[in-house]
């Protein structure tokens, strides 16, 4: 009987450590806005973004109709911020900064401590948890600190910075820069890329996102002209400059006020080092914490991951509030601070809000009931042994 328990269980978390790899690329929660400007024929889901663990991304498809014609769907992330920016609220990319950019080492965390609640042997467990979370360290050092540390960070975090930077909030049109002009080379040689070898596909990812890390160093240079001599910065493509910059330049996209704008700045790269250190000091209290199977504390293994929909479902319902409550006066139109819908149907002057979950959160949930079930079997099974 203990045996079977045991396979159960192990079953169980081989497959919600694979649900939580689904979870990481799938969008997890969708918000859009309507109003009569917006006719449901050109939107028929309002203007709609879709929130990701590693960024925010377009949720407008291309409309294909006899009176419509679109050569690519429009960027409702850009139009959002565009309406969000009038009563003083700031870029969408200037929430969940550290949450993005430490998401890839945070899932691979909870990964490698639920590989470590399978083993039921110390020694065995202590092990795994040991050489995983060494290889996270390392892999979270080289992307943060490390000098070309972004070539570690995943494509779509990558994708995400460069499509809040490419939002240019002027009308006129401006030449590309050389980063742009390859990418934008390098999406025209992939739409036909179905006809090719599936391994220069793959090619073609991995230079795309080089491509794009390269457009991201061209546009901080140009960035650092503009400042004072002893006030600039020397691109070293690490995860740490990145963050600062990139969070500073979505600040001042529309409320360039440096007064304001840097002590925030500050205080986020100071939160994103102490997220850092403290992601380090949990991962060796767990390997020491967790050394005795008949411990208590064996069970914050799985009960973190157990928690993961509550964390989001938290995180999201604290950002909307940040949003909703550090509104710029700069906006053309004052409101009064107010809580941006977090479930459901609101109604923000003319427009309608609406907030619901999407397929990533049903994958958390789904992944919460699999640990759930583990969880059980695995307290019987202890029970059973006593």
């Amino acid at each position: 009987m203990t045996n079977s328990r045991s396979l159960v269980v192990n079953v169980l978390i081989l497959a919600a450590i694979g649900l939580l790899v689904a979870i990481y690329f799938t969008p997890i929660w969708w918000v859009s806005l309507t109003a009569p400007n917006y006719p449901e024929e050109a939107f028929p889901d309002g203007i709609r973004i879709h929130f990701h663990m590693n960024g925010v991304f377009n949720g407008c498809e291309k409309i294909e109709k006899v009176e419509i014609t679109e050569e690519e769907a429009i960027d409702c992330v850009h139009e959002m911020d565009t309406i969000n920016h009038y009563v003083g609220m700031y870029p969408i990319a200037a929430g969940g900064v550290i949450e993005r950019a430490f998401s890839p080492f945070l899932v691979s965390m909870l990964g490698v401590m639920l590989l470590g609640f399978m083993f039921t042997k110390p020694a065995v467990r202590t092990g795994v948890l040991s050489a995983g979370f060494a290889v996270i360290v390392a892999w979270m050092y080289l992307t943060y600190y490390s000098d070309g540390g972004l070539k570690y960070q995943n494509s779509g975090y990558i994708e995400a910075l460069i499509t809040a930077l490419d939002q240019d909030t002027e009308t006129e049109q401006k030449e590309m820069t050389p980063g742009e002009a390859l990418i934008a080379r390098l999406k025209a040689s992939l739409e036909d890329s179905d006809s090719k070898p599936q391994v220069e596909a793959e090619e073609a990812k991995v230079n795309e996102k080089a491509n794009n890390i390269e457009s991201l160093s061209v546009t901080f240079e140009k960035d650092q002209e503009r400042k004072p001599v002893n006030e600039r910065e020397q691109w070293n493509g690490s995860g740490a400059q990145m963050l600062s910059w990139h969070y500073e330049k979505n600040l001042a996209r529309y409320f360039n006020v440096p007064e304001q704008i840097n002590p925030m700045v500050a205080t986020m790269s100071a939160a994103a080092n102490a997220v850092f250190w403290l992601m380090i000091a949990a991962m060796i209290f767990l390997v020491v914490a967790t050394r005795k199977t008949n411990s208590k504390l064996y069970w914050l293994l799985i009960i973190p991951s157990i928690l993961l929909p509550v964390f989001f479902i938290i995180d999201y319902s604290a950002w909307l509030w940040w949003y909703g409550h550090t509104l710029n006066d700069m906006g053309a139109f004052t409101v009064k601070p107010f809580m941006p819908t977090v479930f459901g149907d609101g109604k923000v002057a003319q427009f309608t809000t609406h907030s619901y979950p999407y397929t990533g959160f049903g994958l958390m949930v789904l992944f919460a009931a699999l640990l759930i079930i583990a969880a059980n079997q695995r307290y019987k099974q202890f029970n059973i042994d006593k």
